[in-house]
């Protein structure tokens, strides 16, 4: 069994930029890290300006996006996880967000 240990005490994620299909994290340590946005389904339905719309966690461990409900964490994308909502959760919030789309129209 291979076990995969990381050092996490010195490095924050100094910046966010969402495109289209991509989310890439600055690292301080001078790493970028560039993961498919399909990875997130919340991120990947989100509007540019709610992927836009984000704040670090715990002066930068972490990166939660607000509008969205989505956080996710240095670890997690160092490691390349990808969502693990289950589908279940994922239906009632996009079915939520699209009463409130409706209502908004």
């Amino acid at each position: 069994m291979n076990t995969v240990v990381l050092d996490l005490q010195n490095i924050t994620i100094d910046d966010v930029v969402v495109s289209e299909d991509t989310l890439t994290v600055e690292l301080s340590d001078g790493r970028s890290l560039r993961v498919p946005l399909a990875w997130y389904p919340r991120l990947y339905y989100g509007t540019p300006s709610e992927r836009n719309h984000w704040r670090f966690i715990g002066q930068g461990v972490g990166v939660h996006w607000p509008a969205l409900d989505e956080d996710l964490s240095i670890e997690g994308l160092l490691l390349g996880k990808k969502s693990t909502e289950s589908q279940a959760s994922w239906a009632r919030w996009l079915e939520k967000r699209k009463a409130l789309q409706a209502l908004a129209a």
